[in-house]
């Protein structure tokens, strides 16, 4: 089986799908790997590393999509109008694609790839399991967004983070308010307390008070009526009565908080709006929110994805792709992902596509020019409707 990997050409983003390491590794294992010249350029992996590893350097694209058996990536396969190059247009019926794909964000991909028949794997819709997450892109980076969304909240901060006792008297730690407890957000708390902030952490979830407290967080939280749990690691939407008595808290929260860290995600995917324009108008001038939601949307009314903007003396600052500020890391992390995956499905020298697998069958979006994971088949139905 041939791999290829592409280089990532969408704006902003520098991170590779596999790594010299790992491509090592799948050699050894009895892959053959194809590398797109340059792919690993902007995550700091030199096509001579990729070929000291066994891989072959590939310029002709034509060449790279035409003998390959899977394609890997990190991000979206680029198709459609003002794209740099028409990578669907490239694949063929039968061709596996290996990448996040963000379904239900991405219909029309969806749609293009099934069109194609080709046999679409998302890393980001394998269920997160404890036998799963050596394979899971999407925890990966969320570490990653956690750690830097606390970095960027101290550097955006009007004040000191830790307590500091000085001639001129002692400064008091700032408060941080982490939102959300899943990989991104326990991160976040982590990092802000090795960076010397005092923190409190809240979600939906109640079950999840014992994960925030053991990385040094208070825990903030309301009595819900509902459940809020969606399975598998992920919150489902709130009743409104509990959506009343989170905006309740939150307000209170943040109002007190010099730093505030949105990670809400509905399902892995939709933010819901949880800091209204009127609890940012109640925080102190000179606070922070960093809104690590703002691929999703935004868990705050006022972020404008990819930008900061300021209300009201409050800084709103809403990164978008933050692993691939971190290239090299996140690319090494993301490739061990892939290893991983690759690596439990290559049975006798072949890959097998298992979907009696729960970890194949959550993968698979598209297969034999049908849509087979059911997330996906909502947002490719409901984007012909409104066509």
């Amino acid at each position: 089986m041939q791999l290829a990997v592409l280089k990532e050409l969408a704006p902003g983003e520098r991170r590779v799908s596999l790594v010299p390491e790992s491509v090592k590794k799948l050699i050894q294992a009895g892959f053959r790997v194809v590398v797109e010249a340059g792919a690993g350029d902007s995550a700091y992996f030199a096509d001579r590393q990729y070929l000291d590893a066994g891989a072959t350097i590939e310029r002709n694209l034509q060449e790279l999509f035409a003998k390959s058996d899977c394609i890997l990536k990190v991000g979206i396969p680029l198709t459609g109008e003002g794209a740099p190059r028409d990578e669907v247009a490239m694949m063929r019926s039968g061709q596996m694609l290996l990448t996040s794909l963000m379904p239900t964000r991405n219909p029309a991909v969806v749609a293009a790839l099934n069109e194609r028949g080709v046999t679409a794997l998302s890393t980001d819709t394998i269920p997160r399991t404890t036998r799963a997450q050596a394979m899971d892109t999407l925890s990966a980076m969320a570490n990653i967004a956690g750690y830097k969304g606390a970095l960027i909240a101290a550097m955006e901060l009007s004040r000191y983070v830790p307590m500091l006792t000085t001639a001129a008297g002692t400064i008091l730690p700032a408060k941080f308010f982490v939102i959300g407890a899943g990989v991104a957000g326990l991160q976040a708390i982590a990092t802000s307390r090795r960076i010397g902030a005092a923190v409190a952490g809240t979600d939906v979830r109640p079950e999840v008070k014992e994960q925030i407290e053991s990385v040094g967080a208070k825990y903030v939280g309301i009595q819900l009526k509902g459940t809020a749990s969606a399975g598998g690691g992920y919150a489902a939407e709130l009743t409104e009565e509990d959506k009343a008595k989170q905006r309740k808290l939150l307000a209170e929260q943040c109002a007190i908080s010099n730093a505030v860290i949105t990670t809400a995600l509905i399902r892995g995917v939709h933010a819901p709006k949880l800091i209204s324009a009127q609890i940012v108008h109640r925080m102190k001038p000179g606070s922070v929110i960093v809104d690590l939601a703002a691929e999703g949307g935004g868990n705050c009314e006022l972020s404008v994805p990819g930008q900061t903007v300021e209300e009201n003396g409050v800084k709103i600052v809403a990164p978008l792709n933050l692993p691939s500020s971190m290239p090299s890391d996140a690319s090494m992390l993301w490739s061990r992902n892939v290893f991983n995956f690759l690596t439990t499905f290559w049975k006798d020298k072949a890959f097998k596509l298992d979907l009696e697998d729960e970890i194949m069958r959550g993968a698979v979006i598209t297969h034999q020019s049908s849509i087979v994971h059911p997330w996906a088949k909502e947002a490719v139905a409901a984007l012909a409707v409104n066509a």
